[in-house]
């Protein structure tokens, strides 16, 4: 494995769909209720990828110091296996947590200046995931703020930056998204359940438990179509949202089958394109009952 190919791998580009997704959710609630300012779409996608980034390398930095990765079995890390120091891994964290706010300061000059206070939230949840000396992820907190900066914050930020109010379809559709962004994240601590109870790390699997996350995945994805039917009392068109289904339902098959371990690998894959195809449906569908 070459360096670069190395550093690609741990930015783990697997879950930037979780990035991508609320910036067009939320550019499609504007759409439907104003006018969308691309150039500020184009950089709140620049800001959520680079928190996405920045929280993957902080994750790889933080638990690789701890030997959390020691045992995995998902996708390689680059503490864990060697491939990099953990200085330079924090610096890469460091520096595309940076990025982001110097976008997020952008946006937050050009729009609101208590933007800025969301943006600070969010570094500092960024960080402290799995980073710190009381990190939430190890509390089984994670999937809260996930839900909270991947999905509402992200979406009906995306959507306020561009027509300066906030919409019942962008709260609805930052709900959606929020949703399957939390179930990538149930279905990667199932995945890892065994080995993170051996590190002590207590996610929210650990828990509840196998049969009681494997259902909360389930129910995390109903709310998501709830509220996909839910967004067509806006425009019937974004009824366009449930061809994530689609793709979704293969993988709550291998969940409520008792999929494990790697066999939950294609789960996270699927749950994350499930979740970009919702958004652009959903998007397309504003756009076009606009």
């Amino acid at each position: 494995m070459t360096a670069a190919s190395a550093w690609i791998q741990g930015a783990r580009p697997r879950t930037l769909p979780a990035a991508v997704a609320p910036v067009v959710a939320g550019t499609g609630a504007a759409a439907w209720d104003g006018e969308v300012v691309w150039w500020k779409a184009v950089t709140a996608l620049g800001v959520s990828l680079a928190l996405q980034i920045g929280v993957n390398y902080a994750n790889d930095y933080s638990d690789g110091v701890r030997g959390t990765d020691d045992e995995r079995v998902g996708p390689m890390r680059l503490v864990g296996s060697g491939l990099a120091t953990p200085a330079a891994v924090k610096r890469a964290a460091q520096g595309a947590l940076l990025v982001g706010a110097g976008l997020g300061f952008l946006l937050a000059a050009t729009t609101t200046w208590w933007l800025l206070l969301i943006g600070l939230a969010a570094l500092a949840a960024a960080w402290t995931y799995t980073g710190g000396s009381n990190p939430y992820g190890y509390r089984g907190l994670g999937e809260v703020s996930v839900f909270v900066f991947f999905g509402l914050i992200a979406v009906v930020g995306t959507t306020f930056v561009q027509i300066e109010r906030i919409t019942w379809p962008a709260v609805v559709a930052g709900v959606i998204v929020g949703a399957l962004a939390c179930a990538i994240l149930v279905a990667n601590n199932l995945r890892d359940v065994h080995t993170d109870v051996d590190a002590g790390k207590l996610t929210l699997a650990v828990r509840l438990g196998e049969t009681r996350t494997r259902t909360l995945y389930l129910v995390l994805g109903l709310i998501a179509w709830i509220g996909v039917a839910a967004c067509a009392l806006a425009t019937p068109w974004a009824l366009a949202g449930l061809i994530g289904l689609v793709v979704w339902l293969p993988a709550a098959r291998t969940v409520r089958g008792g999929g494990a371990g790697p066999g939950l690998i294609p789960v996270l894959q699927q749950t994350g394109i499930a979740e970009l195809a919702t958004a652009i449906g959903l998007a397309a569908g504003f756009a076009v009952g606009a």
